[in-house]
């Protein structure tokens, strides 16, 4: 069987693409890293790709507020785009950055805002699987995903948090301390759709097990890979 192909987004000041890249091809996807403004001059690049990524990091320098000139330039250069792309199944997530974007770009609800204590917070954390869920890419996942948090807004934000678990949205949550304030907890969210996935913690930087600063003294690490996530969005690449 052909590897899925799979497309990293990136944009000035995005620094996890190669990280992303690394993930989709230990999922058994074969990935491809472009630029957004290339991808706007070039749509086919997103088209011919049947899973997307939207990259981690600080695009623009976050000069205007996260992720909102690169949210921009994906409304206004890739909307239709990026709405065929979800409406014919293909599964997209946004990581840090990229899930700033995707809310910006209105493709996933609520929105970030600057971390309760005021602070850039960089540290390992446990996410807690939400069940039941419509989020494809964690269908089927028991165990808590751990993996690190960089970020100075990363705090959700959404005013009925109750109504968007009972649509099945939230994917994701802090499983003990809750690092940013996000209300309820909420690390991640999906779409109605369940294809398109954001989260703020980076499960691209642990798809190894030696990437857990446990790894040598806790063999059951290897339980909490963020590797997971991406096999379940290859895996729904490959039907779509």
């Amino acid at each position: 069987m052909t590897a899925v192909p799979a497309l990293v987004l990136a944009g000035p000041g995005t620094n996890r693409d190669p990280d992303a890249a690394l993930a989709l091809e230990l999922a058994g996807a074969t990935p491809s890293i472009a630029l957004v403004a290339d991808v706007v001059k070039e749509p086919s690049l997103l088209r011919e790709a049947r899973l997307l990524v939207i990259a981690g990091g600080f695009s623009h320098g976050d000069a205007l507020g996260a992720g909102r000139m690169m949210g921009l330039d994906l409304a206004v250069g890739l909307g239709d785009e990026l709405a065929a792309f979800v409406a014919a199944g293909r599964p997209v997530i946004g990581i840090c950055n990229g899930f700033q974007v995707l809310t910006r770009a209105g493709l996933l609800p609520g929105a970030l805002g600057h971390n309760d204590h005021g602070r850039f917070d960089c540290r390992w954390v446990a996410l807690d699987v939400e069940a039941p869920s419509r989020c494809i890419w964690t269908d089927g996942l028991t165990d808590p995903i751990h993996c690190p948090i960089a970020h100075g807004e990363g705090r959700y934000v959404h005013p009925d948090p109750d109504g968007l678990a009972a649509a099945g949205q939230v994917a994701l949550r802090y499983a003990g301390a809750n690092p940013n304030g996000s209300v309820a907890a909420i690390a991640g969210v999906c779409d109605p759709t369940g294809v398109v996935l954001g989260l703020m913690p980076h499960p691209e930087n642990h798809v190894v097990r030696r990437q857990h600063p446990r790894h040598r003294t806790d063999p059951t690490t290897v339980r909490h890979l963020g590797l997971a996530l991406f096999r379940n969005g290859v895996r729904r690449a490959e039907e779509s």
